[in-house]
Order: C-alpha cells, then sequence, then structure tokens
C-alpha cells in the first residue's frame, strides 16, 4: 500500500509491480478512482520534479485528478536491468502502458488516461505509445522533448542541432556515469547549469551557471535519486539510435522511420522553451504534418529545466489544455 512520506504528507510513494516483472517507484497525489494524469520525467531527473503539478492538479478547484509520476525504469527505485537492449522504446512504453492499466482499473471501467504529460526522455516515452497506443489517452502534453520526425531530420541535415546534440555521444560513452558522479555531481549539475564542457559552447555567457531554481534543497532531491545509480537513465542514450553520427557511430544517419511511425491522432500540446542549448526551436517545426490536433506554445526566457524555472506558466497552459 502507498506509504505518506514524511517531507510531502499529501504526497504518496510506492512501488508499483508490473505484470512483466517490472518495478517502478512511483509518486501520486489524489484520490484512487479519479481522472488520472501520469507525469513522465527525462534525464537525469526523477518523478519527485513534478511535485508542483501533483499537488496542484489533485486539489478538487484545479480539477481533483489523480496525479502519477512514476521514476522511469532505471531510476531511483524502479528496475534497472543491465542489458542497454532492454531500455529501447517497446520496453519503456511496455512499463508506461502497464502503469496505466494499473491506475485505470481503479476507475471501474471508465475513460482511459485523462492526459500523459512528460518531459524530455519521458517525452520520447510519451511519443511513442501515443502513437502506438493512442486509446489509452485522452490527451498529450510535451514539454521540450522531440518529436521523432522533426528530430531525426534535424539530426541528419541541420548542423546547429547535430552541435546542440553533440553531448549525446559524451554519455554513451562507457566511463560517462563515472564522470558524472565524480566529485559529489559536479559534472552532472553542470548539465544543469549550462556549465558542463559538453555544453558550454551552446550557452551563452549571460545564461551559464544562472541556474535560481538550483537550491541546496532541490540539489539534495537530485542527489537522492543520483545515489541510486546512473547507468540506468544514460543507457536510454545507448539504446537509441537518434544522436548525431560520428566517424565510428552512423547514429541517427543510419535511422529511417516510416511515417505511420510518426503518426499522433490524440489531441497534443507542445510547450518548448526557447532557450534550451540542447534542444532547439527548430524542432517544433513541421510537427504538424504528424499530429493531428496540435497546439504550440513557445515560453520566452526558460530553458531545458522550464518546470523548475516556470512551474506556474506551465501549470497555466497545462490546465488550459485540459479544459479544452
Amino acid at each position: 500500500m502507498p506509504q505518506v512520506t514524511p517531507s510531502q504528507p499529501e504526497i504518496q510513494t510506492w512501488q508499483q509491480n508490473l505484470p512483466h516483472g517490472i518495478d517502478l517507484s512511483c509518486r501520486a497525489c489524489g484520490e484512487p478512482g479519479r481522472p488520472v494524469l501520469l507525469f513522465l520525467h527525462g534525464f537525469p531527473e526523477g518523478a519527485w520534479v513534478w511535485d508542483p503539478l501533483l499537488l496542484h492538479f489533485s486539489k478538487p478547484e484545479n480539477g481533483g485528478y489523480r496525479c502519477v509520476a512514476p521514476n522511469l525504469r532505471g531510476y531511483e527505485r524502479s528496475s534497472a536491468p543491465d542489458d542497454v537492449k532492454a531500455y529501447r522504446a517497446k520496453h519503456l512504453v511496455q512499463d508506461i502502458a502497464a502503469l496505466i492499466d494499473t491506475e485505470c482499473k481503479t476507475q471501474g471501467g471508465r475513460a482511459p488516461l485523462a492526459a500523459l504529460i512528460a518531459h524530455d526522455w519521458g517525452g520520447a516515452v510519451a511519443w511513442s505509445l501515443a502513437n502506438q497506443h493512442p486509446a489509452l489517452l485522452q490527451k498529450l502534453v510535451i514539454v521540450n522533448s522531440p518529436h521523432p520526425g522533426p528530430f531525426l531530420q534535424a539530426l541528419q541535415n541541420d548542423p546547429a542541432q547535430k552541435t546542440a546534440s553533440t553531448y549525446m555521444n559524451f554519455l554513451v560513452q562507457s566511463d560517462a556515469a563515472a564522470q558524472l558522479t565524480a566529485n559529489d555531481f559536479e559534472r552532472l549539475f553542470g548539465f544543469l547549469t549550462g556549465q558542463d564542457p559538453s555544453l558550454q559552447s551552446l550557452t551563452s555567457q549571460a545564461m551559464a551557471g544562472q541556474a535560481d531554481w538550483l537550491t541546496p534543497a532541490v540539489k539534495a532531491q537530485y542527489r537522492q535519486v543520483w545515489q541510486h545509480g546512473l547507468q540506468g537513465g544514460l543507457n536510454y542514450y545507448r539504446a537509441s539510435p537518434l544522436r548525431p553520427a560520428t566517424p565510428t557511430d552512423p547514429g541517427a544517419n543510419a535511422v529511417q522511420i516510416p511515417p505511420q511511425g510518426l503518426r499522433i491522432e490524440v489531441p497534443t500540446l507542445v510547450l518548448w522553451a526557447q532557450d534550451d542549448v540542447a534542444l532547439l526551436p527548430c524542432l517544433t517545426e513541421g510537427l504538424d504534418e504528424h499530429i493531428a490536433d496540435l497546439k504550440t506554445v513557445p515560453i520566452a526566457n526558460a530553458t531545458h529545466w522550464v518546470v523548475h524555472e516556470q512551474p506556474q506558466r506551465v501549470i497555466e497552459e497545462i490546465s488550459a489544455f485540459l479544459k479544452t
């Protein structure tokens, strides 16, 4: 049964056992049986980053949703298989589809997931799930996570995005986890502030290090996730070919995705922070070719970590979308 955590009395935590043998450590707020909002985090984050949204949307005056945020496989206390192949998209989608089935069963056969809300790698999983299992969700919300169609095209043809994505080629290195863990996660915190060596050439001097949201308390929450290990999260990059080509790795140049693998039929909201140095605004171009019902909202003066930087703006945009 879910246990109430002392630090966040409204947020419950538990280990969800899925039928295919994977456990996901989950956070939730709101009564079981209510319409479900499911939140998926990215790298190098964890389910806790969604806490302000879980608390907000679970309140009766804000919809009274059942809000659930799992730690994806490989993160925190969730199952972390050693085999890199276990982090391919089909397995990640299987996890979330099973979690949706578990949560929505408590609704007595009512409508499926009210909305899937996702950022970064969580967004990559969400795009795939919405394409393959559209009947599982009513709406999709993506925060700075590229649709595979524009992303593939950019990695093959756009010099700026190729350069912006070169950090991926560091993250797939065999010693990446050791480098990121060293000196109390110094380099990993550098990814959050734009001060990591692989990002510095992309980050303006004015922006570098200006992560005011990264308080000592927030750093402590990140450390709590990272102390369980980084390799699971890094295996997402190793398992995916969507990265810039190198002399020894064709990467995205060897990838083709059929049109049916790109189509999204559920209503979709895309929020895109305009100062993301790793995922450029060009990745929102051409989305209407793949998405039947699309709303795109650019967010100025925000980086990849917009959920931390402008949580109220993110909440407002999602709230308006859920009411449509």
